[in-house]
């Protein structure tokens, strides 16, 4: 009889201390989905909307299919080597260490942004007047429960996505109520479509990319075989179900120009129904989604810096693990330190894209990397791998260019700097 994981870390061969394996399939998924249906849920139908037009299902659709597309590939690669770090891990062992650095920094710089975005916006929910402070409080608070340890967070999240959910079923009622205004609506949201279905997929891929936190959290995963497989293909079916139901019945509830030109479409969705008096409950919900984003977003940005620094592709004293509930806590606090920053000294706001084109550059990664695999199971052939990697760099290359320039700016910079430190330390051993 196989033996049941332990449940204390354990040293890995370098001397490292490990990360204990305490999530289930249950816990996973629910730190999947709460990535997904975080704040993006509630703005980001509004700029796809504007640049699809009546095709906003389509581009629903499409980022689904690039998003299944990376969904089998991480799934392969986190029940191969499940390691805290996801791509960046997968990408040195199969494809060499630039390729892995290149998904790590892309990740962590991207993500790091999206903390400070999620925080920023959960601030704007609560106290419009002081969003700034809360949304350092909202960082502080949620940094000290990943130092509690994973399982806090895994409890948190689902409190959390229990709420949104809850929320979510609140707008879907308002929207059917009506009442439904029946002019589609000209002009620009009219007008738009055809290949503004790419950079809407793009912007909408934004909203899925919450599953590779399961993949990021591979350590401290029991029986990760078979658990990061059920709970990204879990996570991610419930979450594309969940988007293309709203995109039509957005589109069926509100006139285009609103929904192209909306700030918060759902609530939007609920004012202008039979049930506008449950607007706090929208409010209160996107509150929640931004709190359940920032958690899982902060864990998953945290492991992935314990794994470059394991490989000194960042500071090496980020690597260690420690306290009562064993976890990468200079990472953490590295993380938060970085976030705190952005807020104390930039607008993120507009985030949206810079993350998205960071996450697709780390997907076509992944599946170059899950290319490589000869042992494949019957639902993950190659050419899917090939569909993803060549759709990830066709959506990052159409998103607004200076959300492009921009994150391939931060990329060449790290791309820079490691190549600097790399000949330093050779011209030391020399």
């Amino acid at each position: 009889m196989a033996s049941r994981p332990q449940s204390t870390p354990a040293p890995d061969a370098g001397g490292a201390r490990q990360l204990p394996r305490s999530l289930g399939v249950l816990d996973s998924t629910a730190i999947g989905l709460g990535s997904m249906l975080g704040a993006g849920v509630f703005v980001v139908f509004a700029p796809a909307a504007a640049l699809a037009g009546s095709l906003l299902a389509g581009a629903v659709a499409l980022a689904g299919v690039i998003a299944y597309c990376n969904a089998v590939a991480s799934a392969q690669l986190a029940a191969k080597y499940p390691s805290s770090g996801g791509t960046y891990v997968y990408g040195r062992i199969r494809l060499g260490e630039w390729p892995g650095f290149l998904a790590g920094w892309g990740f962590v710089t991207g993500k790091t942004a999206s903390c400070a975005a999620m925080a920023l916006t959960f601030g704007h929910y609560v106290a419009p007047e002081f969003a700034t402070p809360v949304a350092v409080a909202a960082v502080v608070v949620l940094t000290g429960v990943n130092l509690l340890g994973v399982t806090r967070t895994a409890l948190l999240t689902r409190i959390l996505l229990a709420v949104v959910l809850a929320t979510l079923a609140f707008v879907v009622a308002a929207a059917i109520l009506g009442p439904h205004p029946a002019a589609p609506g000209d002009g620009a949201a009219a007008a738009a479509g055809g290949w503004g279905v790419l950079p809407a997929a793009g912007l909408m891929f934004f909203a899925f990319a919450g599953y590779a936190r399961i993949a990021t959290l591979g350590e401290e995963v029991r029986n990760p075989a078979r658990t990061i497989p059920r709970a990204i293909f879990a996570a991610l079916a419930t979450a594309f179900t969940i988007y293309l139901g709203l995109a039509l019945l957005l589109q069926w509830h509100l006139p285009a120009e609103q929904l192209a030109g909306s700030s918060a479409p759902l609530l939007d969705a609920v004012t202008s129904s039979q049930l506008s008096a449950g607007a706090p409950v929208v409010q209160a919900g996107a509150a929640a989604a931004c709190l359940g984003a920032l958690l899982a977003l902060i864990t998953g940005v945290g492991r992935t810096t314990l794994a470059m620094a394991r490989e000194h592709d960042l500071p090496a004293p980020l690597a260690r693990v420690g306290g009562t509930h064993p976890v990468p806590y200079l990472a953490e606090l590295a993380v938060a330190a970085a976030v705190l920053v952005l807020l104390l000294t930039t607008n993120v706001l507009t985030v949206v894209g810079f993350s998205s084109f960071g996450v697709l550059v780390y997907y076509s990664v992944t599946n170059a990397a899950a290319f490589t695999l000869s042992e494949r199971p019957r639902h993950a052939p190659r050419w899917l791998n090939v569909l993803g990697f060549v759709g990830c760099l066709l959506l990052a290359a159409t998103l607004p260019p200076a959300s492009a320039l921009g994150m391939a700016a931060v990329l060449a910079t790290g791309v820079a700097g490691r190549y600097l430190v790399l000949r330093r330390r050779l011209r030391r051993t020399a």
